[in-house]
């Protein structure tokens, strides 16, 4: 069955291009194409399209207010055109808060020159989000609603919680995970987050959860551009109790304080216990993630794997499937995302498939259980 895609953006020529370049993939068809935020709305309502491809700056009604929109009448993926810009990267996050699944930038030479690889990068991003069936919103007083979680995956996320609840009263276990998820008291001494697709809004979600004197170091490996890793931790930053900032090289680590690994870069970990420091490196040929979780956590795994929960949130692919391997071998606890709260179930499926997971949790119930640390 073929992903139905709406494709909206007030460029006649950029609307053709994209249409083209998404028909070229048999498992992919447009229905429809609209020019501004309204028209979307509207036939979004009309079509039911699986997924939408957006543009921010429009006449009428602007991308970002036709997501909010879209999201409060019928949920649905919605996958933004952004430029890889200062202004581009505040737009983006706040078309991700509003509910947008992911984004793409608008130039596809910045996603490759190789314009098949930029066409194969498009349409499987498409066939992941237009494949991820989400739920109809609750009614929920006006009062209550924030931008901050308008993405209907946090709501539907309680009813697996519910459910994980009850099986855990009942004594039963999720037969994914290992057996050994609780975490000892003064044994975790680090924190490591990898995420992808959907992660911007699930990090803000589990950090902001965080209390201010939260006992360990945090290292956030978010795939997302250079340009965008400031202006994305300066935002969790704002919204969080804890400290947030992008890393730099020689960064130490400290309680209480969660570093971004920068977009376009690798970041390690390097030194001994209590004078561990952060190194940020230019990526090698062939690493296709920039910044990678395989990268990250496997230099965590060379120094204090032991010391180390590491949590795989939502996203494409399997980035962080061989770093947390690793970590694992070395004494580390590893929790992932379960299937129903991620935008697309990917990295989690990886590592829990791998069979190294001791817990999987639904998104509201992460940063929760991350609090509980001593």
């Amino acid at each position: 069955m073929s992903i139905r895609v709406l494709v909206v953006d007030d460029s006649r020529f950029f609307r053709r291009r994209v249409t083209e370049m998404l028909e070229s993939d048999p498992q992919i068809k447009v229905i429809g194409s609209a020019e501004n935020g309204e028209q979307a709305v509207q036939m979004a309502n009309r079509l039911r399209p699986d997924i939408i491809t957006m543009d921010v700056e429009m006449p009428i009604m602007d991308g970002i207010t036709a997501t909010r929109k879209i999201m409060a009448s019928r949920p649905t993926g919605i996958l933004m055109f952004s430029s890889l810009t200062t202004e581009g990267a505040q737009a983006t996050l706040d078309a991700l808060e509003a509910g947008a699944a992911d984004f793409l930038p608008k130039r596809f030479e910045d996603i490759s020159r190789d314009r098949e690889e930029a066409c194969r990068v498009l349409c499987e991003r498409v066939r992941a989000v237009g494949s991820r069936r989400l739920p109809r919103p609750r009614q929920m007083p006006a009062a209550s609603v924030s931008t901050a979680v308008t993405n209907p995956l946090f709501s539907a996320g309680v009813q697996t919680a519910t459910a994980v609840l009850a099986k855990s009263s009942a004594g039963v276990t999720d037969r994914r995970a290992v057996p050994g998820g609780e975490l000892a008291p003064g044994r975790i001494k680090l924190v490591a987050i990898g995420t992808s697709t959907g992660g911007p809004v699930a990090l803000q979600k589990v950090l902001s959860e965080l209390p201010q004197n939260f006992p360990v170091p945090i290292l956030l490996i978010q795939h997302m551009p250079g340009s965008f890793t400031k202006a994305f931790s300066q935002r969790l930053d704002k919204s969080c109790a804890i400290r947030v900032r992008e890393a730099a090289d020689g960064d130490r680590l400290e309680a209480g304080l969660a570093l971004l690994a920068p977009g376009g870069k690798q970041m390690t970990l390097e030194g001994r216990v209590g004078q561990m420091r952060i190194r940020i490196t230019e990526p090698e040929p062939g690493q296709n993630y920039k910044p990678s979780v395989d990268v990250t956590f496997s230099s965590i795994a060379e120094q204090m794997a032991g010391q180390t929960l590491a949590v795989v949130l939502t996203g494409m692919g399997a980035d962080g499937r061989e770093g947390a391997r690793l970590m694992k071998q070395g004494g580390a606890k590893i929790w992932a995302q379960d299937e129903a709260t991620s935008v697309v179930y990917g990295m989690p499926a990886a590592v829990v498939e791998a069979g190294i997971t001791e817990q999987v949790l639904p998104l509201e119930k992460i940063g929760n259980a991350l609090a509980r640390i001593k």
